[in-house]
Formats: structure tokens, C-alpha cells, sequence
């Protein structure tokens, strides 16, 4: 395959689009500050990468275009290629505007982790890490049955990352639940060995395993090593009693998905129906924002969701309209590559299958059609629980984050007709506290700085703002708001302790019905605008102690510490670099570059 990347040398994106290749390949769209926005393929890099810049089809796409600042190609020998490539891009980068399945709901699977002395566990998130998945499992005690019968025949270390050595086992050891790795009390050759039969229940072939353990069980009774011959019995008749659920749970006989979507406004709602043994055993349902169907759409959903499982369908069905878009035999064989096996791809036109297809389509369209209900029933409730004037469409949700003080920062999230909008999302380092703690300060400065800038710029307001925070913060707010002297925004809290209401000038909190729609609405925006902050808190600390790490070097200060960080992202990426790009992105020498790699190679070791 050519995965060689060839980047158009031109002195700026107009000029590139002039020497676009008409070939296949993969293309890079990044933003002005060369963060990757999107990675996607084409038959013709020349046709796709153009209809970028001419009037957009679809949201995901005019998003795109307001964004692009510039573009990498990587030009490959066959559309096949192109779709592999892609498919390792994406995973690399995770880029913003690419399919992200990590919302999905999908059923749990077990992981068998790709560590030196694995783990087995229940997940809903796969991670393409080499480790192993099992499943689908429908219900969550088919999942239960096997953690447990692994645990009481098979056990694996509990604790999580790498091993570390210890005077006296965990707890776990001495309940008979871990195998005390990091005690010395197994080898690594018998942890394997325990491995794969961990591998083998799972996998299904538990004849094979209960034959083994009769002929130890036999061999152990032989020897007059009765207590050791009992371990093996429990062990046997643990496995009978897992026959009867796999017959439920079979994987290999049949095995056979289909696949249904139903398209609204900027969203694709898709449904995997999973039928083992004749019988449908799983319902995945996947929900794609700011996205339309389009040719990308289908490799890069299926390389997400059936990359790194272990118990793959046989023959997979999809939408006879989606045929014209893509070739079954480009897609059995890209996922062949992708997977491993051999899974046929088919377009039925009619029949039981065709059937099957269409039901998972009416599955997706009633779940999309139900949020979207869902979702206006919750606004018209809102509206009536806070005597608002009309159904608070936009919600805009703000959160405060800090360490004992230390780079405070306040988030703000955006809410449209329930739903977030990105593009409304903001960040802010609070400047007023110098070091101190100050909830109450830091809503006041954030509220203050985001509109009377609204104002200013007349902006649309929201209709309703949202604090993660109780009755300090709302009046905070409030107090704020009246000084601007804008139009009045009504403004409510939402405290985590008790998911309690803190309404302006009202002394009793109210509290709403636990799952109800407008609570849970409210608690989607307030979770998000925590998880905005926390992640945005965590990168700040993060730069300051990479930017505290450079500048520890000769000859690196905050200027030069900060150009390395903006143009390689981290130390460990600095790391991998030549002294010669680093003293280009640095402005600094040669002997300078070298020092720094140095330094950096002994923080490593």
C-alpha cells in the first residue's frame, strides 16, 4: 500500500486546489491553526476536495466549510487502499467532524485486555489497542455469568495498569478472586495458560475446555490428589452450568447483522440488528450528529463498529439504496482487512432479508423520531416549571473548575432544541481571583465578559442560562445580568447533592420528579458544561507542567516552550522529533534542540 503522505507544497489553499490529483486517496482538512478537523477518502481526491468549496450539501459539510484552513493528501493505489488508510487516520486522530461511536448505545462486550498479564472485564467502549472483545450480550446477566464463572476457575488479576511488585497480595487474592501476580504467587507461563482458557470459555469451545479438565480431574484423583481433583470438579460443573446460556448466546452458527438508518435535518440514526442461531440476540442504536448520508458514511461506521471484536457476523445486510454508493465486494474485503474474517456484504432487494433490513430502518426512524418528541416535551415543560415565556430553545450552561484555586477556568455550553451545539461552545481563563477560591466571583466574571459581548455585538441571547452550582452562584449570575442592563434572561441552578432548583428570588429550592424529562434535560446540559470545564482544566495543567518541563532547559523560556507545544502538542511527541525540526519550531540552535532531546530522554528513563 502507499501510505506515503504527500502535502501540496503551495503557498496557500487557493493555490492548492489548483493541483489536485485525480486519483484515490485520503485527504486531511485541517483547521487555520493546523488542527485536524477531518479525514476522509475519494475515488478522486480532485472532485471531493472541491466540492468542499462550493455551496454546501449538507450541515456537516458548511460546518467544514467556515473551518478549513488547509489540507494534506495522501494519494493511494486503489479506492481499497484508500479505505484502509482512512480507517487508521481515524483512529489515530479522532478527528472532530469524523463518525464517533463512543455515545453509542450499544450493548456491553467483554475485554480481554492486551497487557502482559491481561485483564477480563464488562465494557461498553472499545478501544483499538490489541486487547480482545466478546459479544455482544442483549442482557447484562449473560455478561455476569461469565465474569463469574472466570473468576471462580479461572481469576485474573484485578488491579489496573502495570503490575507493580508487593510484599502481600490484595484482598481479591485471598477470596480465591486474583491469582496475587504482583506477590510472585504464579508465574507468567501459568498466568498465560490461565489466559487462554479464559479465551477458550469465551470463545465457546467449552467442550474442549471441560474435556481438559476431566482428564486433569482424573489424573489428579489417580495420584491420590484429592483436594486438587475437587478444584477441577467445581470448575467442571461451573461450565455446566454456563451449556444451557450459550446455547442462547452462540456466535457462530448463523451468524448474520443487518443494518437500517433513518436520516433528520443533520442526524442518522442507524440500528444493527444481530441474529446468532436463527434467533436476535442484540439491538445496537447508534446516533450520528451533524451528519447526512454520504459516501464516507459507511466504511468509516463500520470500520468503528466492528474493529477490534472478536465474534463477527458471517454475512452482513444493508440498504439496497445504499448499493449505488458502495460496492459489497469493496466492503467485505476492506472489512476483511479491517477485522480479519471473511464477512459477505449484501444489498437484498427483497425477501426475508430485505425484511429484516427495513425493520431495522423503522427501528431507527421511531428512535429519532421519539428523541426529537422527546426533547420538545421536555421544553414545553420547562417553560411551564419555570414560568418562562416561550420553550427555552437555546440554553447556554456554565461550570467553574479549579485546583485549590490554581488555574481557575469556566466553561460554556450551548444547547439547541436539546441538543449541543458545538459551535456555541466556549472556554475562559478567569483573570480576576489571583490564586483565590471564589465560585461566586468567577460566574460573575465569566457572565460579565460573555454578554456584554452578546450585547455589544447584538448576538442572539439565550432563553434560559443554566449554573452548575445552588443558590450563590444563580444570585452571582443574576446580580451580573441586571448590571449590564440587557434584556432579562431568566437564569436557573442546578445543584448535584440533591439535583435540586435554585430559581432567582425564590427561597425553597424545587425539586422535579426524579426522570423527568425537563430534569433530565437540565441535567444533559449541566453534565456537559462539567465535562467541558474538567477536560478544558486538566489540559491547562497539563501545558503548564509540559511548559515548566521545557523551560527547565537552557535557553528555553515561555515563548519558545510554547511554539514546541503548539507545533508538536507534547513532550512524548517532541520526544520522536530530529533536532533539526525542533530548532525550526523553536527559533533556537541546533546545540540548544539536542540539549532538550537530552533532557527529555532522561526524564523518560
Amino acid at each position: 500500500m502507499n501510505t506515503g503522505m504527500r502535502e501540496i507544497q503551495k503557498p496557500d489553499l487557493p493555490e492548492k486546489l489548483k493541483h489536485l490529483p485525480d486519483s484515490p486517496g485520503v485527504y486531511i482538512l485541517k483547521a487555520t491553526d493546523g488542527k485536524i478537523l477531518y479525514v476522509g477518502k475519494a475515488k478522486s481526491l480532485k472532485k471531493r476536495i472541491r466540492a468542499y468549496f462550493t455551496d454546501s450539501r449538507d450541515v456537516k459539510t458548511r460546518h467544514l466549510q467556515a473551518r478549513i484552513g488547509d489540507l494534506e493528501l495522501f494519494p493511494t493505489g486503489s479506492e481499497a487502499e484508500a479505505l484502509l488508510l482512512e480507517n487508521n487516520l481515524i483512529k489515530r486522530w479522532k478527528p472532530k467532524y469524523n463518525i464517533n461511536l463512543k455515545d453509542g448505545k450499544t450493548y456491553p462486550v467483554i475485554r480481554l485486555t492486551n497487557e502482559e498479564y491481561p485483564r477480563v472485564f464488562r465494557t461498553r467502549r472499545i478501544i483499538f489497542d490489541g486487547s480482545k472483545y466478546y459479544g455482544p450480550f442483549p442482557k447484562v446477566g449473560h455478561i455476569d455469568l461469565y465474569l463469574n464463572i472466570i473468576d471462580k476457575i479461572f481469576p485474573l488479576r484485578k488491579c489496573r495498569g502495570q503490575v507493580k511488585e508487593k510484599k502481600q497480595p490484595c484482598f481479591y487474592f485471598h477470596i480465591g478472586r486474583c491469582p496475587g501476580v504482583c506477590a510472585g504467587k504464579i508465574s507468567r507461563e501459568e498466568y498465560q495458560q490461565r489466559v487462554q482458557r479464559v479465551k477458550m470459555l469465551l470463545a465457546g469451545r467449552t467442550e474442549e475446555l471441560a474435556r481438559e479438565l476431566r482428564q486433569k480431574m482424573k489424573q489428579a484423583s489417580d495420584q491420590q490428589e484429592y483436594e486438587k481433583a475437587s478444584v477441577f470438579r467445581d470448575q467442571l460443573e461451573a461450565l455446566h452450568s454456563l451449556s444451557e446460556e450459550q446455547k442462547v448466546v452462540d456466535f457462530q452458527s448463523e451468524a448474520r447483522d443487518y443494518l437500517g438508518y433513518w436520516s433528520g435535518e443533520d442526524r442518522v440514526r442507524l440500528t444493527v440488528l444481530q441474529l446468532r442461531a436463527g434467533k436476535l440476540i442484540g439491538r445496537d442504536s447508534m446516533l450520528l450528529e451533524n451528519y447526512s448520508i454520504e459516501e464516507e458514511f459507511l466504511p468509516a461506521f463500520l470500520g468503528q463498529y466492528y474493529g477490534g471484536r472478536t465474534h463477527l457476523p458471517r454475512m452482513l445486510y444493508l440498504p439496497a439504496a445504499l448499493e449505488s454508493i458502495q460496492s459489497g465486494q469493496l466492503l467485505g474485503s476492506y472489512l476483511k482487512e479491517i477485522t480479519g474474517s471473511r464477512i459477505t456484504v449484501s444489498f437484498p432487494k427483497k425477501g426475508r432479508h430485505a425484511r429484516l433490513v427495513a425493520m431495522a430502518a423503522e427501528n431507527a426512524r421511531f428512535r429519532l423520531e421519539a428523541e426529537g418528541e422527546r426533547k420538545k416535551q421536555a421544553l414545553a415543560n420547562l417553560q411551564e416549571i419555570l414560568h418562562l415565556k416561550r420553550p427555552p430553545r437555546r440554553i447556554e450552561g456554565f461550570d467553574i473548575a479549579h485546583l485549590a484555586g490554581k488555574q481557575t477556568v469556566a466553561s460554556l455550553v450551548t444547547f439547541l432544541d436539546g441538543r449541543p451545539q458545538k459551535s456555541g461552545y466556549r472556554h475562559y481563563h478567569i483573570r480576576s481571583l489571583n490564586g483565590r477560591i471564589d465560585d461566586f466571583e468567577a460566574i460573575r466574571e465569566v457572565v460579565a465578559r460573555r454578554y456584554a459581548r452578546q450585547l455589544n455585538e447584538r448576538s442572539k441571547l439565550p432563553d434560559l442560562i443554566l449554573i452548575d452550582g445552588g443558590k450563590g452562584q444563580v444570585s452571582s449570575a443574576v446580580s451580573m445580568l441586571k448590571a449590564l442592563e440587557g434584556p432579562r434572561i431568566p437564569v436557573v441552578g442546578l445543584a448535584k447533592k440533591q439535583e435540586e432548583l435554585f430559581l432567582p428570588e425564590q427561597g425553597n429550592p424545587l425539586i422535579l420528579p426524579e426522570g423527568s424529562e425537563a430534569l433530565r434535560m437540565l441535567q444533559a446540559v449541566r453534565d456537559e458544561a462539567h465535562r467541558f470545564a474538567t477536560t478544558f482544566h486538566k489540559r491547562v495543567r497539563a501545558t503548564e507542567l509540559n511548559t515548566s518541563v521545557l523551560e527547565s532547559v537552557r535557553g528555553i523560556g515561555k515563548k519558545r516552550s510554547k511554539a514546541l507545544l503548539t507545533a508538536f502538542g507534547s513532550l512524548a511527541e517532541i520526544r520522536r522529533q530530529q533536532p533539526e525540526a525542533i530548532a525550526t519550531a523553536a527559533s533556537c540552535s541546533l546545540q540548544q534542540a539536542r540539549e532538550l532531546l537530552t533532557y527529555l530522554s532522561k526524564l523518560e528513563s
